[in-house]
């Protein structure tokens, strides 16, 4: 519609017809024709005012009562007749204008406010109008919000709340956030084992908790560990992958900086220092000494260098220099995603020297099973990450330095330090590396069904 000036018309000729009259329609044009006021009017007079907008118009009169002069509008809604009493002139032209524009806008419900209610809600309007919100909507929010805070000042939590949430881009789900992560991961050179290790953690997380990364609670972290029944190691190693998500979704502000994250609060779980196994030199020598070919450089490596299966398993013969008596592990091959040197012992160099040194040290994934059923077929128990935990543990007895154990064996002093400190002697170190090949060595055969659990060494069933 297009909008119409709202005019307010003095009048002061007279009126035939007698009484108030209801608001009326008509064709005059909108611009105010503003004549002299009537001062006073009897019963049968005709009205002082009219306020009109567009075909719309309603009367103003001038009454008295007591010696009182007041003025009044009347006008029809629903078919009833409705009159509003007011002390100045000036006051009932301005409602008379109001009720005007409403009833040509077909609003006269609105016209049962008080003037001061409409102040109000106007004003209100006016307010939203700038955000685009409807006032229901506004009102309906504040309620909702007002009933959550309580007592608290809505402006000072909101405050708070910008303070903590403002940085934060968007709403991301666990999934896309662990997604980015391994992208960016792979795309920083990260080794194909870490990366491995988060891919298959992180996955699983994001299974678990598919919503907002923001929403999810340490406590249910904790929670689905738990539930996961798996040991202590395995479970401290799943959290460090999930406590980096949570790092990175910070530095990506999908969490909030200056907040705690969930994962922060879930502590990791404390390992005993009894959990390190370790073999005798005396039961090393026997496996080693019944040993085939094919499971030598499994055990003699990882007796004597202390490099995890998981990075054996991606090296080959070529970094294996025994000229220099060292063992290169590249950075995309090492755990920590960092290269380190191994120094090779006289005794790794008697083992290793009469193999053939071709292709990859581990040929077939598979022969990992055969080297804890050759223990079992020598009524050997096998602890897991024994022979690693074995080769520190003599290692430092030997240098007695925590550092240098660590670069070898890519693990931090404090680890070394702690777990693998005087679990043996210096003369037990000693006859570990003292272990050699004995005679016949490369004579010696092992056969291992796993399907049937069936296991023959040397020709006789164990």
């Amino acid at each position: 519609m297009t909008a119409e000036i709202a005019a307010v018309d003095t009048i002061s000729c007279a009126m035939e017809a007698p009484g108030d009259k209801m608001a009326t329609t008509h064709a005059e044009p909108s611009n105010p024709v503003l004549c002299p006021p009537t001062p006073k009017r009897g019963k049968h007079g005709k009205p002082v005012a009219m306020a009109r907008f567009g075909s719309a118009s309603v009367p103003v009169y001038r009454c008295g009562s007591g010696g009182r002069v007041r003025f009044a509008i009347s006008h029809y809604r629903d078919g009833k007749r409705l009159r509003q009493f007011f002390t100045t002139l000036e006051a009932a032209k301005k409602e008379a204008q109001f009720v005007a524009q409403r009833i040509q806008a077909g609003m006269q419900h609105v016209t049962d406010l008080k003037p001061h209610e409409r102040d109000n809600f106007k004003a209100a309007e006016g307010l939203l109008a700038k955000l685009g919100i409807p006032l229901f909507a506004a009102v309906e929010d504040y309620v909702r919000a007002r009933e959550l805070a309580g007592s608290e000042s809505l402006s000072v939590m909101a405050t708070e709340y910008g303070k903590m949430f403002g940085k934060i881009v968007r709403r991301a789900t666990t999934p896309e956030v662990v997604a980015e992560l391994l992208k960016i991961r792979e795309q920083d050179g990260a080794s194909s084992a870490y990366l491995g290790q988060l891919r298959t953690t992180l996955n699983r997380f994001a299974t678990r908790f598919p919503g907002p990364i923001l929403d999810v609670a340490g406590p249910d972290v904790d929670a689905w560990l738990r539930a996961l029944e798996i040991s202590a190691v395995t479970r401290n190693s799943m959290l460090r992958c999930i406590k980096v998500l949570f790092s990175f979704a910070k530095c990506q502000n999908y969490l909030p900086d200056e907040k705690t994250t969930a994962v922060e609060q879930v502590q990791l779980v404390r390992v005993k220092s009894d959990d390190v196994v370790i073999f005798t030199p005396e039961e090393m020598t026997r496996l080693l000494h019944n040993a085939p070919p094919e499971l030598v450089p499994i055990l003699a490596i990882g007796a004597f260098s202390g490099i995890r299966m998981a990075e054996l398993n991606r090296l080959d013969w070529k970094a294996v220099d025994l000229d220099r008596r060292i063992i290169q592990v590249r950075a995309g091959q090492a755990k920590t995603a960092s290269r380190r040197v191994i120094p090779i012992s006289d005794n790794l160099a008697a083992w290793l020297t009469p193999l053939e040194r071709k292709g990859k040290i581990v040929r077939a994934k598979e022969l990992q099973t055969h080297v804890p059923a050759l223990a079992r077929a020598l009524k050997i128990e096998w602890p897991r990450n024994v022979l690693r935990h074995s080769f520190i543990s003599y290692r430092i007895a030997v240098v007695q330095s925590a550092d240098q154990v660590a670069l070898e064996a890519g693990n931090s002093p404090s680890i070394i330090f702690k777990h693998y400190r005087e679990l043996t002697t210096p003369e037990q170190a000693e006859k570990w590396f003292a272990i050699m090949p004995k005679d016949g060595q490369s004579e010696n055969r092992f056969f291992f069904d796993r399907k049937k659990g069936r296991m023959v060494l040397n020709g006789s069933e164990a």
